[in-house]
């Protein structure tokens, strides 16, 4: 799902081999969020900090234009466009993307579903943070690839539910402009970017009519009508609106606004984002108007040069919106043009900061009071609601440049245990996760780099109703240029204390379309909230009713004296990893003990009367010792040994492992479930946590069930095999063949380069080997000899089609595509039934493809020599047979197969028939 601006051709964006470091860190510590994107915590970029921060945001202020882009996956938005029209032109920007990307493959690791969902959410709100974009999301997930729109909409239950947030999100932001990554058209590809097009287009106009979703109206939301929608994926040479170049340089980012874009884009890892490049020049995106409800604003020449052309985005155009209304408010728009006077004189001493200080200080005071007024005018509802979130909104971005200018300070951070701020905790001690019962300490420390005096007049935790027990401020709330004000809060957790887990969430991740949303109001937003934020309110020392704030939650204006802001100051907990790097993940709230089991399911080979070990991880975040008991639920006739178990933890942070020998009743095959549960005190924990973080990104938590979905298969092994791994972008595949009974060695790369590979009866590559790792294609004359010499090689599906068949990897000549069959339920044939591979050690059926999950496979072969032989066909709906997903040759002594068929899905999730098929072709050329 690459972003088609981004990387086309005609953009000259070279991806390149090298290897982008990649952490994830899956550890019990704290979520990490930033003011505006919940999920992120890497800090402020330097363009939105000092000078260049003040500067931006006073080109925010001098519009009020508002847009709304939307794209189906992470990464396919048009990066370059939102940096330009967000920092360019300081439009108010929100991205909507409709899932979450769990459903694509991971290209630097083996983490799927939900999990990669997650992941994707951290780096798309870590390239947000570059496009200078607020993010949104809807329900719907990403179920893998579609090739139509009536796939995408039958998974989806329909249009509705997914058009259901996009109206909410339109009615929420209230956008002048939307503009669609997708057309709605086969042109578009993925099933998915054309229904993501479609419902854009729906979306635009059904977000005005009161009788489309009424709950939404019936909850407070207004109707909202977007003057203009606009389309992406215009060719060259097709007719257009408007011509964007992104390649221009803004002297704020020191660099284009595509090139700026693409620093972003490059945190989008497991995308294979790592190492793009884009060169300087002209680069230039066409996007055609489709919808409108205003008169036409093209020129001569049928092009428009804005967005926003013929729609007034001055802020004294705000009374223009009231229309016959405007009368009712006379003194309105003289307010508005003194407030942007005010602004452009701010904008004018910009490079001097504190120059800047006395005309946004006073565009704040007028807009206040402009705002109690308007809070009492006559105004209908509808007309005063809009106008006064336009009005609070610049009093935001006006707070933000006042502080920006005054360059002060807040932070709030949790005491480490050692009782000194200065001397950050290592990571596995440090106080991320906090539980209910459990007392901690926040000191808010507040700044003053200005140059004048200042007086604290309030600071506060919001979120904190409930938790704190005691108080502690600065004695003298007056402070000289440098100085710093601190005030400490004893807090205790809430036995309530909700936890700090995503809204949404599968019961079951491989089957489920849909996310179950647990909190409405989080609904759309990237993450749920942190819990804690402080705000303070600060004044400047003899100069009267100049009393403003930072990092303030939304107050209700009451005097002219006070002003609000929407920037939230996150409590967050610094710590320092072994390398010495400083993390500063947000304080969250956690269960005081996380169970967990393996991620990877058991197989258990049925009548093998075999047990199986089942590890069950606890995690304490109780300070003090603490014990409990440790037993599995089991299906009734199975056996566990031992049936129960004594845990004692001595410290917080301390994390146990436990294993539980299982034995299943009877010798069918048959699915069960296994579920740990911990008892300690009153209270019984059956559910875990894992932190998924990078050192480039935020910190999130992914919360599973302590169940495991354990499958009784039917299969039979080959004797005496040997088998070595080639480990490529990471899956599970040799651990269940372990589990089975096979003996699995994964190989390395030194052993790759110079051992004896021939110990091996079957050498498998794993997973876009080819793909990711240099070693696996200089070493693929070994891997051919080793098969020539009487060996069989097993090479899984590669994605980078080119790079494969430029490298010529196969033993005769043979074409990587990109095709694949999407629907996990489509018929499969069997092409040559008399093969050993569908009769040893297991006989292979029709039944065996009943049950797959997601997909049948992806990059098949569309072209291969007659040394190799076609044994499956299959196809999606309406498309002819696909005979390239499982081939088979004879090369010297040993044999060959490609395999396109997705196993490394179908394995961990105990498919038996996909088991068994593997089985087989593991044992192919060792049938004697």
């Amino acid at each position: 799902m690459p972003s088609l601006n981004m990387n086309s051709a005609h953009n000259r964006v070279r991806p390149s081999r090298r290897t982008f470091p990649f952490l994830i860190i899956v550890l019990l510590c704290g979520a990490a969020f930033s003011a505006d994107q919940p999920g992120f915590s890497a800090g402020p970029l330097p363009q939105d900090t000092g000078v260049l921060g003040l500067r931006q945001m006073l080109v925010r202020l001098r519009t009020t234009a508002r847009l709304m882009h939307t794209a189906a996956h992470p990464d396919d938005e048009d990066g370059g466009m939102l940096t330009l029209e967000s920092r360019g032109k300081g439009a108010t920007v929100v991205q909507l993307t409709l899932n979450r990307g769990e459903g694509g493959q991971n290209k630097v690791g083996g983490n799927l579903f939900d999990e990669l969902g997650v992941i994707r959410t951290l780096e798309l709100v870590a390239a947000d943070e570059y496009y200078g974009v607020e993010q949104r999301f809807t329900r719907v997930a990403d179920f893998g690839f579609s090739k139509t729109p009536e796939e995408t909409f039958e998974k989806w239950h329909g249009h509705d539910v997914a058009l259901a947030d996009m109206v909410r999100v339109i009615r929420t932001f209230r956008p002048d402009v939307i503009v669609s990554r997708f057309q709605g058209a086969s042109r578009d590809g993925h099933g998915h970017h054309q229904a993501s097009g479609i419902l854009t287009r729906e979306a635009f106009r059904a977000a005005v009519d009161p009788r489309r979703f009424p709950e939404q109206v019936r909850d407070g939301l207004q109707p909202w009508q977007a003057k203009k929608l606009y389309v992406d994926n215009v060719h060259e040479g097709e007719d257009y609106t408007l011509l964007l170049n992104t390649g221009k340089d803004d002297p704020l980012l020191g660099m284009s606004y595509i090139q700026f874009a693409m620093q972003g884009l490059r945190h989008q890892l497991s995308q294979g984002a790592g190492a793009w490049q884009i060169e300087p020049g002209d680069h230039y995106s066409r996007y055609k108007l489709v919808d409108s409800v205003l008169p036409p604003a093209t020129g001569q020449d049928g092009h428009e040069q804005n967005f926003f052309d013929g729609i007034d985005t001055s802020v004294p155009g705000l009374a223009l919106r009231l229309g016959e209304e405007q009368a009712q408010v006379p003194y309105l728009r003289p307010a508005l043009a003194d407030f942007e006077s005010k602004i452009q004189t701010a904008a004018n001493a910009a490079k001097d900061p504190s120059r800047a200080v006395m005309p946004l200080v006073s565009a704040l005071n007028g807009l206040n009071n402009l705002l109690l007024k308007l809070q009492t005018s006559d105004l209908s509802a509808p007309a005063k609601a809009d106008l006064l979130e336009g009005l609070r909104e610049k009093q935001r971005q006006c707070e933000t440049a006042t502080n920006l200018a005054m360059n002060v300070s807040l932070e709030a951070t949790v005491v480490p245990p050692s009782g000194t701020p200065d001397q950050l905790p290592a990571q596995r001690n440090a106080l991320t996760i906090v539980s209910p019962g459990q007392s901690l300490t926040v000191v808010a420390k507040f700044h003053n780099g200005s140059k004048d005096i200042l007086q604290v007049e309030d600071v506060a935790l919001d979120g904190a109703q409930g938790w704190i027990s005691n108080v502690y401020k600065s004695r003298d709330s007056i402070l000289q240029p440098g100085e710093d004000y601190y005030a400490n809060f004893g807090l205790r957790v809430p036995a309530d204390a909700a936890y700090t887990r995503p809204y949404f969430h599968r019961p079951s991740p491989q089957t489920d379309t849909l996310y179950e949303i647990s909190d409405p109001k989080d609904l759309s937003l990237p993450f749920t909230p942190p819990p804690l934020h402080a705000h303070l309110r600060y004044s400047i020392v003899g100069r009267k009713n100049l009393t403003f704030g930072i990092g303030a939650r939304p107050i209700q204006v009451g005097s002219s004296s006070q002003t609000s802001s929407q920037i939230f100051t996150t409590v967050i907990v610094p710590y320092r990893d072994e390398d010495g790097h400083e993390g500063r993940p947000a304080l969250a709230v956690g269960p005081a003990f996380s169970v967990m089991l393996d991620p990877v399911a058991p197989v258990i080979p049925a009548g093998s009367n075999t047990s199986r070990k089942v590890t069950v991880k606890v995690s304490s975040n109780i300070a003090v010792p603490a014990t409990g008991t440790l037993r599995l639920e089991i299906p009734a006739g199975w056996k566990s040994d031992p049936r129960q178990l004594s845990v004692k933890f001595s410290q917080r942070g301390e994390q146990q492992k436990f294993d539980f020998m299982v034995t299943p009743e009877g010798s069918r095959e048959t699915r069960a479930d296994l579920k740990a549960v911990f008892e300690s005190g009153d209270k019984k924990y059956s559910e875990g946590y894992s932190v998924v973080t990078r050192r480039d990104l935020g910190t999130t938590y992914y919360y599973q069930p302590a169940t495991q979905h354990v499958s009784i298969v039917d299969v039979h092994l080959p004797h005496a095999l040997k088998i070595g791994y080639i480990m490529g972008a990471g899956d599970d595949i040799p651990t269940v063949l372990q589990q089975v009974g096979l003996d699995v060695t994964l190989i390395s790369p030194q052993e790759l380069a110079s051992g004896d590979l021939n110990r091996y009866g079957t050498i498998v590559t794993g997973i876009r080997a080819y793909d990711t790792r240099d070693d696996v294609r200089a070493n693929n004359r070994r891997l051919l000899d080793y098969v020539s010499n009487g060996g069989t090689l097993i090479v899984q599906y590669n994605a980078g089609a080119g790079d494969f068949n430029s490298g010529n990897y196969t033993p005769f000549s043979a074409h990587l595509s990109h095709d694949r069959v999407t629907v996990e339920e489509a018929p499969v044939e069997i092409l040559a039934s008399q093969d050993s591979i569908f009769h040893a050690p297991n006989q292979i059926r029709d039944s065996d493809f009943d049950r797959w999950v997601q997909e049948r496979g992806l990059y098949f072969m569309d072209q291969w020599d007659s040394h190799f032989e076609p044994l499956l066909a299959s196809h999606d709906p309406g498309e002819q047979p696909l005979k390239g997903g499982l081939l088979r040759a004879r090369y010297g002594k040993g044999e060959y197969i490609y395999t396109g068929y997705a196993f490394f899905r179908q394995l961990p999730a105990g498919v038996p028939g996909a088991i068994r098929l593997y089985v087989n072709l593991l044992a192919a050329g060792h049938e004697k």
